[in-house]
């Protein structure tokens, strides 16, 4: 595998690569990234040599039981110092005999230019780009692929010379929003959906009211303090976890926890049916404001009470005595000179009340006017708005989350400083209320509601600004659920470490984005079928989309009888026709299905008993050695080799 970039993804996707899936890595890094100290605060872009290690061993601590229980050496990390991925620097690397390189510069070109550089290379080469520009990047996709399949023949490129894009915005922004909404990063996301790994403690006999675990499916059996023998196995060392445990298994947990697989929902209120654009005609409720709706309601009930005066005094008809009473509302009528007192009175009321008409009326002509010329403008939280989240930042993180929250049908509020920030026009083409204002001045976070929000997202780019943020909401209300994206790993450790032990009955996450993007490009880096991984302890269970076809485990055999314990288990199954999952790519067709509001295309709750055919697409969980049996990557490289 070779990783070239230039910020800190490269270096965490190297460690990811190593660490969870035990390759052999050539990171292409610039020589200040090994030298250079990141500032602990700030918009820091350089990572130093100390933090990289610091990193890879993170990760191989994290998935040392993942790499070591599957009998494989773990891998090694070989660094290549170069400016830019130039032809001579990506042949230096190995790219020629690399079975994956991954392209994660922070500029959009330089990614693209390597990529063909790569491409021509290694026609077989598998390529993870690094691209913001997502209709650029679906054009990029087609074109190398379509180069590969020229260069190889169409029948031996298949998926291992895929090209596959990746915005490390796109891929950190599911995680960001399933952590303030449930609080949890170990998701999944799969055709619009948001999985997530859920920790259930074990059953305590003799307790009442307690249930088994329930959700889509049991992922593992957590370690046990108790001794093997205890249990009835053989030794007496602590059980470390099971994964994809059979129901024997599950039932006879004992004192052991599981994991279950559910889908992340949120139980808060739901945004407006109509965030999806503010249409050509406003509704009514929109036109004018309370207080004038109120005040046109209060004149129309004097209108009509002195009709009805009129009509009790002069015997009239009603309709008569209605037009009788607005001749002497717009005072267009004779006056009342020889006619009774009563009837005199209720003209000179009648013409009072026309004088209160004109300003109500004026002013309903000009918020009218105001609505429809602000029908595109930012709108404003309205009033008695609870149970939201507030979004702070719309860079290019908070603009990704923004569409992922309302994708999830979840009230949000923007608190933004720059006017001309590049998700204002994303915020204003759904409708959703914006607050523009410096999140460090007084009032602006009480503007955005924050004393009766669900959650505070502060995903600027600035730590401070984030960190200044949370602990100003946590000041106003001491158990609201706060998720920072802070760069500093270590700084990050420390205020996560701060803030739960100051508020020991509030949620707190710090997140980096390049922490939570690199498993999806090592993902794809794998192979294109990688949905993503979840750890257990020490263990990772990885989350794949495969094709029945060519795989005789899978083939023609029930979903019972596919599944392997220890190994792999089918969750899903793609209900979507083969001919259209060829007609478009995987990331983009669930994106535009979501983004419409569109139904789930898997199957979830399939039934043992369902056959497999040919033609089916399955998501499948499975340990690292189980999918590599599976899927033949070993014996494939192998026979390359």
């Amino acid at each position: 595998m070779v990783v070239c970039g230039d910020d800190g993804l490269a270096h965490r996707l190297a460690a990811e690569l190593r660490g969870v899936y035990g390759e052999q890595v050539t990171l292409v890094v610039p020589p200040a990234a090994r030298t250079e100290r990141p500032p602990v605060v700030g918009r820091a872009r350089a990572v130093s040599a100390a933090l990289f290690d610091r990193m890879v061993n993170a990760a191989v601590n994290r998935a040392g039981g993942a790499a070591g229980g599957a009998g494989e050496p773990a891998g090694s990390i070989r660094v290549v110092e170069a400016a830019e991925a130039t032809e001579a620097k990506l042949a230096e690397a190995g790219v020629e005999r690399a079975a994956a390189l991954a392209l994660v510069y922070d500029d959009d070109e330089t990614n693209i230019r390597a990529a063909l550089t790569a491409r021509r290379l290694n026609p077989r080469l598998r390529l993870v780009l690094r691209l913001y520009n997502r209709r650029l990047g679906q054009h990029i996709e087609e074109l190398l692929d379509q180069a590969a399949a020229l260069a190889t023949g169409s029948g031996d490129a298949g998926l291992d010379a895929s090209t596959t894009v990746l915005s490390d915005a796109d891929t950190a922004a599911p995680a960001l929003a399933a952590t303030a909404v449930a609080g949890t990063t170990k998701v999944v996301q799969t055709d619009g959906l948001l999985l997530r790994a859920v920790e259930r403690p074990p059953l305590r006999p003799g307790r009442p009211g307690q249930t088994a675990p329930s959700g889509l499916a049991t992922l593992a059996l957590l370690s046990s303090n108790e001794p093997a023998a205890a249990n009835g196995s053989e030794g007496g060392e602590e059980q470390g976890p099971l994964l994809l445990p059979d129901a024997a298994a599950v039932r006879g947990a004992g004192t052991r926890g599981t994991v279950v697989l559910e889908q992340v929902s949120y139980a808060g209120p739901s945004m407006p049916s109509n965030r999806g654009g503010p249409g050509v005609v406003p509704a009514f409720a929109s036109l004018f404001s309370r207080r004038l709706r109120w005040s046109l309601a209060g004149l129309v009930g004097c209108v009509a009470a002195l009709a009805v005066a009129l009509m009790v005094v002069t015997g009239e008809h009603p309709l008569y005595a209605t037009y009788m009473t607005l001749l002497d509302l717009f005072a267009i009528n004779d006056p009342a000179l020889h006619q009774s007192l009563a009837r005199q009175i209720l003209q000179l009321l009648s013409g009072l009340v026309g004088l209160l008409l004109l300003p109500v009326l004026l002013a309903a002509v000009l918020e009218a006017l105001g609505t429809f010329r602000t029908a595109s403008a930012l709108r404003k939280p309205p009033r008695g708005l609870g149970g939201h989240v507030v979004l702070l930042g719309l860079g290019k993180i908070g603009t990704r989350v923004l569409t992922r929250l309302c994708e999830l049908n979840i009230p949000v509020v923007c608190v933004e400083a720059d006017p001309e920030a590049r998700g204002l026009a994303t915020a204003r083409r759904l409708r959703v209320p914006v607050v523009l204002g410096d999140v460090t001045q007084e009032g602006v976070l009480e503007a955005a509601k924050i004393h009766r929000a669900h959650a505070l997202l502060a995903v600027t780019s600035a730590d401070t600004t984030n960190l200044e943020a949370a602990l100003y909401a946590r000041s106003v209300r001491p158990d609201l659920r706060v998720v920072l994206r802070l760069y500093d790993d270590d700084f990050a450790t420390a205020v996560y470490r701060t803030l739960r032990a100051a508020h020991p009955h509030a949620s707190t996450r710090s997140r980096s984005v390049t922490h939570l993007a690199a498993p999806a490009f090592a993902g794809a880096m794998m192979g294109r079928q990688i949905l993503g991984a979840i750890p257990v302890e020490r263990r990772v269970l990885l989350f794949a989309a495969v094709d029945v076809a060519g795989h005789p485990q899978l083939e023609d055999k029930t979903v019972g009888d596919a599944f392997r314990a220890g190994a792999w288990r089918v969750l899903a199954l793609d209900r979507t026709p083969a001919e259209e999952r060829r007609e478009e790519t995987a990331v983009e067709e669930a994106y535009e299905e979501s983004r419409a509001g569109g139904g789930s295309g898997w199957v979830w709750d399939l039934p043992d008993s369902y056959v497999l055919q040919k033609d089916d697409r399955v998501v499948l969980a499975a340990t690292r050695r189980g999918l590599a049996e599976l899927l033949g990557r070993r014996s494939r490289e192998r026979a390359g080799a």
